[in-house]
């Protein structure tokens, strides 16, 4: 059986990590059968060094967007079969936006933002014994910020970097509208990806003004519960 290496369930979602919950999402898209083996200490076993990563019929595959195209291409998945090549461009696109940008934003939000970190520091480490539980936390916040800095993402105020958040969501929203899933009444594999991020954001258990940024949009948070109540109604 396919076998979904991620890091657990923290912060009230099936995993922290939208990379892995967009292949979570998108195996229940699918309809593909599969086992979860979760644990912090996956990502050292992680080809790349990150996580997700899948191991099926012995070959393992690493990166979201390559398991995903291993999905679509092994298993026979016509997810996209019913969209035009104009959209199967913009899915890809708007993966890309969300990979590359969104992602670091929920990060900051997490990691950098005094407001959340007590929380997520608690999440991810309270249940490590003494001594670890006082010194690992801040050995990965710190690895974090530089990746943040890095990227770029820190180097902006706050206020422009929940502008940049205002308009990713509200993007969304105008493409979403009202419709089941983002190119109509079927769902594509875009539709495990746009939900990942969304729910990072709306659905996990934590209150700071980016996820209160996505909260706003009530079309956003009807596609989440929508998504969440159809397919992850175990």
């Amino acid at each position: 059986m396919l076998t979904l290496y991620t890091f657990g369930s923290y912060l009230g979602m099936p995993d922290p990590s939208p990379f892995v919950l967009k292949v979570d999402a998108y195996l229940r898209l699918a309809n593909i059968e599969f086992a979860v083996k979760p644990a912090l200490t996956n990502s050292r076993r992680a080809p790349k060094g990150k996580l997700p990563f899948i191991k099926d019929n012995n070959k393992t595959v690493a990166d979201s967007q390559f398991i995903l195209e291993y999905l679509e291409s092994y298993y026979d998945v016509q997810l996209d079969a019913h969209l035009t090549d104009e959209q199967k461009a913009t899915a890809y696109l708007i993966t890309k936006s969300l990979d590359e940008n969104l992602y670091f934003i929920l990060v900051y939000s997490r990691w950098y933002c005094e407001k959340t970190w007590p929380q997520v520091k608690q999440a991810f480490f309270g249940k490590f014994p003494f001594p670890i539980k006082q010194i690992l936390p801040n050995v990965a916040r710190k690895g974090v910020l530089k990746t943040l800095h890095n990227q770029g993402i820190s180097r902006h105020s706050r206020n422009e970097i929940e502008h940049i958040t205002a308009r990713s969501f509200q993007a969304l929203a105008d493409l979403i509208g009202e419709k089941p899933f983002i190119f109509g009444d079927k769902p594509c594999s875009l539709d495990a990806t746009v939900y990942a991020f969304l729910a990072e954001f709306i659905l996990a258990e934590l209150d700071n003004s980016f996820n209160s940024l996505a909260k706003q949009h009530q079309g956003l948070v009807k596609y989440c519960q929508r998504f969440q109540q159809t397919y992850y109604r175990d």
